[in-house]
């Protein structure tokens, strides 16, 4: 049993809100590739290099960020009955 009240902002975020703040990061990340992409035509010298990185590597990025999952909550999940263990934590 445990000790301390449980505190509602030790549950890890409803599979809506992970989605929601995944989808987030990618729109926020391709979005600035865009800009990347822009900025590739008003841009002249060697500093051309810069935008056109960021517009080659940041879909790679975008993919990595929106898949990965979040680790937010503690290690253990209480469910009526019984505690649970997730083997992520």
């Amino acid at each position: 049993m445990r000790n301390r009240p449980v505190a509602i902002t030790e549950l890890p975020p409803s599979p809506e809100q992970e989605q929601g703040a995944r989808m987030r990061r990618y729109a926020l990340t391709m979005g600035i590739r865009v800009l990347c992409i822009f900025a590739c035509l008003f841009v002249q010298g060697w500093w051309l290099l810069v935008p056109a990185l960021g517009a080659v590597f940041l879909p790679y990025v975008a993919v990595v960020f929106a898949n990965a999952v979040s680790r937010r909550g503690s290690g253990t999940v209480e469910r009526p009955g019984a505690i649970e263990r997730r083997d992520d934590a």
